[in-house]
């Protein structure tokens, strides 16, 4: 598999114009972004940051607050939506996309199919949501194909479980969660979608949503009955195959570890005999069950959130050792380039927020190591390249530091750099043209460099751990090659300026097979004015180099004749 950058895009926010955000407003208050506002100048513009997918978070039809009865969409309760706009993890028909984002409402999936034309022409892929484990409390899907029966509208409710359920329920109990539901009623009681298997869940479970029934019986030790196969399954499988047949390239499976890895074996399996190119992305967080997902369940890549990520962002926010993101990719041993990198996404905190570290700027070194250490792909979110900071309480999501995905809002951000369609930089700050910059290099690097796309990767902080004049708490080193093509990175996590010397052990050059004591010239492929004439690779001589705060350096080597 190759080297490929996914830009993560919300398109409620991303091409909302309209710069009201009254908290907690509606639709018609503060607006909402459109599929067609995705031109082909808007994607070209996107594609120039060296990205190569673009992930449309929110695609499928949820559960919302906004009232479509009038177009034969069934209304939600409000008291069972997260926020005005809802959570686009609580899907109420899998076989629709959210009515919010067409400009014409009756001609929504054409709207749809012909922005994924667009984003193909425009030479990027398309990336949804598959959402495996739960959907809406209020599940009902007014555009199933004919023939496909509903989620649930065979279920026995007097069962608790049984694998020819759709759902699992509470027998004889009201739904009652513990707070109030102003009017909701449910009965019997669904269990709800963050495995609570109880009628009354509580403010912070997951109470919007109901858990799916993929034939494990949780209420009776964790029993799987997969022979016959399970109903859920085989829906499952039709509703991937239905998107696929809208030219869907690859999907993020949410929360897929709480789905059986018995299901994504079967399921992935079938989808890639029909559709061998598909990709399957999966959310999993237990790094003891990262090998079954990949192995068993045939996913392609995996989130590196509690490894990677975690690491950046400690090292980035609470100085934990730099040293540590050593420790780090060697847990992964021979699945380090199945591992989705990334420093934000929707479910956590923007790098500029309070909460994580104050300024975009100061992850630049972290995001390197994210999209150069191994081969494995990388991530944005739409507003990190702009040093977006999530500091607002939009409505029901409060100041957290993200982003909402609940309410209907723009990024203040993300509508200047639009600006009105120009796509330029006339109304960025100083700082923020600079991060973009920044990352419309990395990025670009990232796919343009046989050492990163194809090469190895030897690690230099060992080497260097008893060398006085480099610090591992504050600096990594490391190199790339491929064939002749030499990267080195030095980069620095320190709020200081350093000068810094790195050792070549003799390893090096057994292992990336070259001949020491030759002479090259460096140009630093971030900085294109920073060029180094001479200078010896050698496990006897050090590299010497002086580094700005939250840095990096990315040196091309070239042999002089």
């Amino acid at each position: 598999m190759s080297k490929f950058v996914i830009y993560q895009i919300l398109p409620r926010l991303f091409a909302n114009t309209n710069s009201t955000n009254k908290h907690n407003g509606t639709i018609e208050e503060n607006g909402c972004g459109k599929f067609n506002f995705f031109t082909p100048k808007a994607l070209k513009e996107i594609k120039s940051l060296g990205v190569t997918h673009v992930w449309y978070t929110g695609i499928i039809e949820h559960a919302t607050q906004t009232d479509y009865t009038s177009f034969g969409i069934q209304m939600d309760h409000p008291a069972v939506v997260k926020g005005k706009a809802g959570s686009p993890y609580a899907i109420k028909d899998y076989y629709d996309v959210d009515p919010d984002l067409a400009e014409n409402v009756e001609n929504r999936m054409t709207e749809f199919e012909n922005l994924v034309k667009r984003t193909h022409k425009a030479d990027m892929k398309v990336i949804i949501d598959f959402v495996p484990n739960h959907v809406a409390r209020q599940y009902h899907s007014d555009a199933k194909p004919a023939g496909v029966v509903d989620l649930g509208e065979n279920d026995n409710t007097n069962w608790a479980f049984s694998p020819k359920n759709n759902f699992y329920y509470i027998p004889n109990q009201s739904f009652s969660p513990q707070f109030d539901l102003k009017g909701y009623t449910e009965f019997p009681a669904k269990a709800t979608g963050n495995d609570q298997f109880t009628a009354s869940p509580t403010i912070n479970d997951w109470y919007e949503t109901v858990k799916l029934n993929y034939g494990v019986n949780y209420v009776e030790g964790s029993q799987k009955q997969f022979d016959p196969i399970p109903d859920t399954w085989i829906k499952m499988r039709d509703i991937l195959l239905f998107w696929a047949t809208k030219k869907v390239d690859a999907f993020r499976c949410d929360m897929a570890e709480m789905v059986p890895v018995e299901f994504w074996q079967w399921a992935i399996t079938q989808v890639k005999i029909q559709y061998p190119q598909i990709i399957f992305i999966a959310e999993v967080y237990n790094p003891n069950e990262y090998r079954n997902y990949i192995s068993n369940g045939k996913f392609d890549y995996l989130y590196d959130k509690v490894g990677m990520y975690d690491m950046l962002r400690n090292i980035t926010s609470n100085n934990f050792p730099v040293r540590e993101i050593t420790t780090v990719w060697q847990s992964l041993g021979d699945i380090e380039n199945q591992m989705l990198n990334f420093l934000e996404n929707h479910d956590e905190q923007r790098i500029a927020s309070g909460f994580f570290s104050g300024n975009g700027m100061y992850a630049k070194p972290a995001m390197i190591v994210a999209a150069t250490l191994t081969m494995a792909p990388v991530m944005i979110y739409s507003g990190q390249e702009l040093g977006e900071n999530g500091m607002e309480a939009e409505g029901f999501s409060g100041l957290d530091g993200r982003t909402t995905i609940f309410d209907y809002w723009s990024v203040k951000s993300i509508q200047n750099w639009i600006n009105n369609g120009k796509f330029n930089d006339e109304k960025l700050t100083i700082d923020q043209k600079n991060l973009r910059v920044f990352y419309q290099k990395l990025l670009n690097i990232t796919l343009t460099e046989k050492a990163i796309t194809h090469g190895k990767m030897f690690d230099l902080e060992f080497a260097n751990i008893d060398n006085k004049t480099f610090n591992t708490h504050e600096q990594y080193a490391y190199f790339r090659s491929f064939e002749d093509e030499l990267l080195l990175f030095v980069l620095n996590f320190d709020d200081k300026h350093l000068s810094t010397e790195v050792i070549f052990p003799k390893e090096l050059f057994q292992y990336i097979n070259l001949n020491e004591g030759q002479q090259y010239s460096c140009e630093n492929l971030l900085d294109e004015t920073e060029i180094i004439s001479d200078f010896t690779l050698c496990s006897n001589e050090v590299f010497n180099t002086e580094i700005p705060a939250w840095t990096g350096k990315i040196l091309k080597l070239k042999l002089l004749d």
